[in-house]
């Protein structure tokens, strides 16, 4: 996510730290990049024009001049400054209850989805009871989908009845819920349209009007890009917008969204929808955005999701191999299946100071699956004891993965240098470094 506007910031912060002083010439000058940087990561013009003045004011006063490294305070600068105007607002969720949260964005935008997430999050993360209202009338198998994802989950779904206009349904369903248990949330999933019209947003109005919503919620797809900017001011007219879920976060999306949506509506981004998997939609964290924007890594949302889906005790089983040094094949299968559990590795390596740097060659997902073809060839004895892998057992393993020998060859090289340096990680050590190095012999 925003690899490429991270990618250029980076690139003027370098050459800022370059400068034994800051000078409003190289200011200047270090700013237009910044700006053209924004606007090709899809940044609303008048958005990237303000950012940049308030860097400039900020970088020209007296603080600059006094500082031992003035480059670095530059880059200090603009990450307080965007820092700053990602944590406009309140994060968290209004505590009344019960608790009525209105969704609507356009289709297309992941609405739907995201009100299953979303019940998901809170069912499992803060134990709440919570009820689906398929309100979403207008886009054909809106309340089938809404149905599917309540049965996953286990969250009822409220359904109109055959023929029931939307607004005399939302009238039964207010009665319908005010019996619902104190410590209820109660989440409608609203019509959109294929763009902002009038119909839509009328219809929302008369929908904001009988619900009365607590939260209400602008579902945005991440690629919005320069329509962001119409797509937030329709909608906060037409409803007094708390929040925002920033949809499909994790897609290869320029980035500018982000900052557009949330500046222009002063509405903070409450949740990031980062995968297509139901339980992938995770609290927005401005200090964890701001840090992978600017190349810091988000070592803390790595390892929430590490704790997420690998055991504690398999994660202790794993290091307890590598220092006996009794670290098999098959127990390189089972670490790279519980690397993959943590989501696309491109999305990982960014949470990881430093690692978005790798050119996007070593990022091959496809080397995995040749490894994991290669394994699963073997017999569970050559797994255990690669060392009796002669030269016909070599051919098989080759014809059964569709591989050459060659590249069996250069696995188990690459496995035995694994070890190694396994067996040393274990030990201490600068950790990027061979973490590094651990990605160059897995071959990724």
């Amino acid at each position: 996510m925003m690899s490429a506007l991270a990618e250029k910031l980076q690139s003027v912060f370098k050459t800022m730290r370059g400068y034994g002083k800051i000078t409003e010439s190289n200011v200047t000058d270090a700013l237009k990049q910044v700006r053209m940087a924004l606007l090709a990561a899809d940044v609303n013009y008048q958005v990237a024009r303000d950012f940049c003045e308030r860097v400039k004011t900020r970088a020209l006063g007296e603080e600059v001049a006094q500082s031992i490294r003035p480059g670095d305070l530059f880059v200090k600068i603009v990450h307080d400054e965007l820092l700053a105007t990602f944590r406009q607002g309140n994060f968290e969720l209004n505590e009344t209850r019960p608790l009525r949260i209105l969704l609507c964005g356009l289709n297309g935008a992941g609405k739907t989805t995201s009100a299953g997430k979303l019940a998901l999050f809170l069912r499992k993360n803060l134990h709440e009871q919570v009820t689906l209202v398929a309100a979403d009338l207008a886009r054909p198998a809106a309340i089938q989908q809404l149905q599917t994802l309540g049965k996953q989950i286990d969250v009822p779904v409220i359904a109109p009845q055959s023929g029931e206009k939307i607004l005399d349904y939302l009238r039964r369903v207010m009665a319908e819920t005010s019996s619902i248990a104190q410590k209820s949330i109660t989440i409608f999933d609203t019509a959109g349209r294929l763009e902002v019209n009038a119909e839509l947003l009328d219809e929302l109005k008369a929908v904001v009007e009988i619900i009365q919503p607590q939260e209400t919620l602008l579902v945005a797809d991440a690629a919005t890009g320069q329509s962001a900017a119409e797509v937030a001011k329709s909608f906060l007219a037409a409803a007094p917008l708390t929040g925002i879920i920033l949809s499909k976060f994790d897609g290869d999306t320029r980035g500018g969204a982000a900052l557009t949506l949330q500046t222009l509506t002063n509405c903070p981004i409450k949740f990031l929808g980062n995968g297509e998997q139901l339980p992938a939609l995770e609290r927005f964290a401005p200090e964890r955005l701001v840090s992978r924007l600017l190349g810091m890594g988000d070592i803390i949302g790595l390892v929430e999701k590490a704790q997420q889906e690998i055991s504690l005790q398999d994660a202790e089983k794993m290091a307890t191999k590598f220092r006996d040094n009794s670290f098999t094949l098959q127990d390189f299968l089972d670490q790279m299946k519980m690397i993959r559990k943590l989501g696309p590795l491109q999305n990982l390596l960014g949470m990881i100071p430093g690692m978005n740097k790798l050119p996007s060659s070593a990022l091959d997902e496809r080397a995995l699956k040749q490894t994991e073809a290669i394994i699963l060839s073997m017999t569970p004895v050559e797994r255990q004891k690669p060392e009796i892998i002669n030269g016909k057992r070599r051919q098989r393993i080759a014809r059964g993965s569709g591989t050459t020998v060659a590249q069996i060859n250069d696995l188990l090289r690459r496995f035995l240098e694994m070890k190694k340096l396994m067996a040393k990680l274990t030990r201490g050590g600068n950790s990027e470094r061979m973490l590094k190095n651990l990605l160059g012999r897995m071959g990724i």
